[in-house]
């Protein structure tokens, strides 16, 4: 169990800690000689002979250190609430429980201090203080007990009560992958650099490589104390102390706030989707676009909010809303953080993270807030799936859902109805009712086309993409147009795509026409003739050709010069074969092997640019792999 004090300076943490553990934890020595708690101090006790170590941390109390308490408040199991008797609820003891409560730190104890120092009736005045202050939250029902560290009166109790949550205490699951906020970092003698934190998920083994900080750096466990104990491995709700080792690691790079991931978790962002809560204390209504810092972990990065359902927040209200960051950030689906003004010296409210992959375009439309919606009222991926599905018109990528709900797809049960479609840039999760709908206004479009170009086979893929004004990514298009082409719904002429009813012939006067030059093509093999070299008309030739090219049955490769589709496949083959010795295709390569002229090889080769079987990068030409061509040449 982790336990983390709370309370208001001077009333009394560090000491009762203390005479809990009979130790007087990590002090530094600025805070003995100010006789105050800087920053997070941490102590590691058995409650009682036989017992199992109990983490402690102990955070500041004043309100300049109130991001160093934010810092140790993750991840905790219980806080231990202080109220001095003498003092009372006090404005730190306000603001620490409002960042605990929005945490969701699941339990709390209450622990009146300095007893000794007041008579019956102020500890009863005290007691009846924080009811009322516990009253609205969470923690209504939390026991609270009288003590002295002085004297050491109630502090057995307290010890007692301890014990019996801790047996309360809710194993966190270690399925996920690993993910540990780092609060520490410094160096031993002989060891190196070791860095500690709360595990917040998964687990860890000596050897292990994980990734480090915003930058992703890879590290390798040396070696791990668990619960300040030396161990193999340890896992979530733990305090763990990991030392590390990497290539050029050095100490100036690791700072709180930094994160230690297994290598799949890994995908920093700067804009993050939330549900938002705004303090019933605060005086006036949060502005769209306001400015904060963002308590995330162990982190605290500025940015600003920007929300989804209005223009402001009212005070003791909720709303979905987006922070844009200033730092990358690590977080998954159900993260709690707190924000805090401007000026870092206020708590405004706080949230939970429900998309670390907050989308920059249509962020507010009505199914936007559907998934935020869904994914507000449930931590489960197989119970928000659909609803995220049915609000998706381009699909969900599993990777990321993986990411942004810590489960491998190894542990995922899909319902009957997703489809898990293959792309050439990796799957997508669909609706089989969405994928399928999908296909409908695509086959329209393409009769469309028909009516309006009755002289032509059919569009490209490229181009019956554009003409569809789909949203779908060119990789998810190509995938739905294979499926359509192998039911046969749709066939391919070459590249050109038809419904299977749609024919576009020659009249008797073309067919004609196209019978006298036919063995002129045949005959010329790589080099063609133009049209004016054909002997009969050049407007009644050009437009032959032309209509022919829109069949198929020709390419045309510039304004007059023309080569048949069967000459130009060899060409591609021959193409295709340069690549196989050279990724790389050179005009020269491409030149000496058909035999043809500088300026000749070029035009070609930019005809295959044009229908996409080639991208130039500057003189330098590549084969496009995710073009059908590539796989079925022209």
């Amino acid at each position: 169990m982790i336990v983390g004090t709370a309370g208001h300076i001077d009333h009394g943490k560090t000491l009762l800690l203390q005479s809990l553990t009979g130790q007087a934890g990590d002090r530094r020595r600025e805070e003995r000689e100010r006789g105050m708690t800087i920053d997070l101090g941490y102590l590691y006790a058995a409650l009682e002979p036989g017992a199992a170590l109990t983490g402690f941390i102990d955070v500041p109390g004043h309100e300049r250190f109130t991001h160093n308490m934010l810092a140790g408040a993750q991840g905790i199991d219980l806080v231990l609430l202080v109220v001095a008797a003498d003092d009372g609820v006090m404005p730190q003891t306000r603001e620490h429980l409002a960042i605990v409560e929005l945490l969701g730190i699941p339990r709390a104890l209450i622990a009146i201090t300095k007893c000794d120092r007041v008579d019956t009736a102020r500890v009863q005045a005290v007691r009846e203080q924080i009811e009322a202050l516990l009253a609205p939250g969470p923690y209504a029902d939390a026991p609270q007990i009288a003590l002295s560290s002085v004297t050491g009166e109630g502090v057995d109790t307290l010890r007692q009560a301890l014990l019996d949550a801790q047996h309360d205490v809710l194993q966190r699951s270690t399925l996920g992958g690993f993910r540990l906020p780092i609060d520490r970092a410094f160096s031993v003698a002989g060891a190196g650099i070791v860095v500690t934190g709360t595990a917040l998920s998964g687990q860890v083994a000596v050897g292990d490589t994980l990734l480090l900080g915003p930058q992703g750096k890879p590290v390798r466990v040396r070696g791990l104390h668990a619960q300040n104990q030396a161990a193999d491995s340890a896992f979530a709700g733990r305090r763990v102390a990991l030392n590390l080792s990497a290539e050029r690691l050095a100490l100036e790079q690791i700072h709180r706030g930094h994160w230690l991931l297994a290598d799949w978790l890994y995908a920093p962002t700067q804009r993050v989707d939330i549900e938002m809560h705004l303090l019933a204390s605060e005086p006036h209504a949060f502005e769209h676009f306001q400015p904060v810092h963002v308590h995330l972990g162990t982190q605290d990065v500025t940015g600003r909010v920007a929300l989804l359902e209005g223009s402001s927040l009212l005070p003791g209200e909720r709303m979905f809303a987006q922070i844009l960051l200033k730092a990358p950030v690590h977080a998954v689906q159900g993260d709690p953080l707190i924000l805090r003004d401007q000026s870092a010296q206020r708590t405004l409210g706080g949230g939970r993270v429900l998309d670390l992959f907050a989308p920059t375009r249509q962020r507010r439309s009505p199914e936007r807030l559907a998934q935020l919606q869904a994914l507000a009222t449930t931590d489960s991926l197989e119970a928000v799936l659909p609803a995220l599905l049915t609000n998706s018109a381009s699909g969900l990528d599993p990777q990321q859902l993986e990411r942004q709900f810590n489960r491998p797809r190894s542990t995922w049960v899909l319902p009957d109805d997703v489809r898990l479609i293959d792309t050439r840039q990796g799957p997508l999760l669909f609706s089989a009712d969405r994928w399928d709908a999908l296909k409908v206004p695509l086959l329209e479009h393409l009769a469309r086309f028909h009516q309006l170009e009755p002289d032509q086979m059919g569009p490209d893929r490229d181009r019956l993409r554009r003409f569809t004004g789909t949203t779908l990514d060119r990789p998810t298009f190509i995938s739905l147009l294979d499926e359509l082409l192998a039911s046969g719904d749709i066939t391919a002429s070459g590249p050109w795509l038809h419904l299977p009813v749609h024919q576009v012939r020659l009249s008797a006067d073309d067919e004609a026409l196209w019978q006298q030059l036919q063995p002129l093509f045949e005959q010329a093999g790589f080099d063609p003739p133009w049209v004016r070299d054909l002997g009969h008309d050049e407007a009644a030739v050009r437009l032959l050709l032309r209509k022919m090219a829109r069949l198929g049955l020709l390419h045309q490769v510039v304004r007059d010069l023309f080569y048949t589709d069967a000459v130009l496949r060899r060409l591609a083959a021959m193409l295709m074969q340069l690549a196989a010795e050279n990724p790389v295709i050179q005009v020269s390569a491409f030149r000496d092997a058909v035999g043809l002229g500088r300026k000749r090889s070029i035009q070609i080769l930019e005809y295959f640019d044009r229908i996409g079987l080639t991208r130039r990068l500057g003189d330098k030409r590549h084969i496009r792999l995710d073009n059908a061509l590539a796989t079925q040449p022209l």
